[in-house]
């Protein structure tokens, strides 16, 4: 399992509440919530009951029969009453009861949902209990779970999501990487912990896509699509949308001449990706020149879905024609180093936050993001309470960072009309020789950060 010792921590703080407490986790089915679960309940009393498609009868005696076994009882009341009334912990110890996927169940028959109220307020059982409900839907748990709950939402002491991992994550889990190689493998599969534990580090970059994604019998070979499948109906009308948005559609209008859509539908239907954070609505960072910014802007959030459309979609045909090596070598090879531009912005921001948290910038930044000019893009603007700024830009894949882009930077700036005490530039390979002199400038303001100090 992927260490999510976050996670942990904070379920640990819970459970040692002297307080019963009812809290919801959850994440997308590739989250690996059920290895979080299972390295939580180690060594504490527990019951674990997994919700399925099924009917409230079927459901229920399905919960009767497990409590039977796991308790050594009979029930007879035929009620999840008296399921939560059997349970016990054998002495004085807090009670863990995690009903995972519970989506399945109180969606067509709320009686559930009053049961576990009930057991919350030690009505049911008398000794302490954590309840943990968990969901692998963000579609139902963003969409529909408050339409299904309506009051008894508020009774949801604390809302866990299991978010992707960081970048450090994936530098911690594939130690023997490179940071080129730790960033290259970040914007190909994010911080996906299912997609993570599968990845080799003892391979390279290439060899991993080949094995895992251009194979026909890779784990991620159909992920992208069945990931979407698994959350959405209408497949094809979302294949469509992503595979513009890869292309470089950004704008609903383009989107419109795209896919031949009407604009009304391409909307419901982004909102809809959008609730599974398959992609999002990119907003600027809000300054003083918000009439110099690019608006109404939509990418594919999901770094595998992204790559897939990217790279794959386009030329499927060839995919099971080809060799999975010369697939990489024509197709691939040669534009991984543009399409990961945005995402080493990402590794960097995620940088900067590190160094923010120590102390170690001379601000306190509060609000981080990216202003997206009509003419430029400044890729890191962060702000204190007081609005004093710092901005980065960021090289990837360019020989070395020049310092005409330092130039750009100082126009972008006045576009969008920011003052910056600090001025972070980030280059993956080297930086030019004025840049270098001009960092040795008392007062210059300018950072230069390598790939060595990511």
């Amino acid at each position: 399992m992927i260490n999510r010792t976050n996670e942990l921590k904070q379920l640990q703080k819970l459970y040692e509440s002297e307080h019963n407490q009812l809290v919801l986790l959850y994440g997308t089915s590739r989250s690996e919530k059920e290895q979080l679960i299972s390295a939580f309940c180690k060594d504490k009393k527990s019951f674990y009951f997994r919700g399925r498609n099924a009917s409230p009868q079927k459901q229920l005696a399905m919960l009767q029969a497990e409590v039977e076994e796991r308790f050594e009882v009979k029930l007879q009341k035929n009620s999840y009453d008296e399921c939560f009334n059997r349970i016990r912990s054998g002495d004085s110890s807090k009670l863990v009861v995690v009903i995972d996927e519970f989506a399945t169940i109180v969606r067509r028959d709320h009686e559930f949902f009053e049961s576990i109220l009930k057991l919350k307020k030690r009505k049911l059982y008398p000794g302490p209990v954590l309840i943990l409900l968990t969901s692998s839907s963000l579609t139902w748990v963003k969409r529909d779970m408050e339409s299904t709950l309506g009051e008894d939402l508020k009774a949801i002491d604390v809302m866990m999501p299991l978010a992707d991992l960081t970048f450090l994550d994936v530098v911690r889990t594939l130690p023997k990487y490179t940071v080129a190689q730790a960033v290259q493998t970040y914007g190909i599969i994010g911080g996906v912990p299912a997609y993570l534990d599968r990845w080799d580090g003892d391979k390279g970059v290439k060899e991993n896509i080949c094995d895992l994604v251009l194979d026909g019998r890779g784990f991620l070979h159909g992920e992208a699509e069945a990931f979407i499948s698994g959350e959405l109906r209408e497949l094809a009308v979302y294949d469509t949308i992503l595979s513009a948005m890869a292309s470089g559609k950004e704008k609903l209008n383009d989107l419109y001449q795209e896919t031949g859509y009407s604009r009304a539908k391409i909307s419901v239907y982004l909102k809809n990706l959008a609730s599974f954070d398959v992609i999002e609505k990119v907003v600027s960072f809000e300054t003083g020149g918000w009439e110099n910014t690019k608006k109404g802007i939509y990418r594919i959030k999901n770094h595998f879905v992204d790559f897939w459309f990217h790279f794959i979609y386009p030329h499927l045909s060839d995919l099971y024609l080809m060799d999975a090596g010369a697939f990489y070598d024509t197709y691939i090879e040669l534009g991984l180093d543009a399409y990961l531009r945005r995402y080493f912005v990402d590794v960097c921001k995620e940088y900067l936050e590190l160094l923010n948290r120590v102390g170690k910038v001379p601000i306190h930044i509060e609000k981080m993001g990216t202003w997206i000019g009509k003419k430029g893009t400044i890729d890191v603007v962060g702000r204190d309470a007081i609005r004093d700024c710092v901005v980065g830009v960021t090289n990837w894949d360019a020989p070395e960072m020049t310092y005409a882009r330092y130039e750009q930077l100082l126009t972008d700036m006045k576009s969008a009309r920011i003052h910056a005490k600090t001025m972070y530039l980030f280059s993956a390979k080297s930086f030019e020789k004025e840049l270098v002199e001009l960092e040795q400038q008392e007062g210059s303001g300018v950072v230069l950060v390598d790939m060595t100090e990511l």
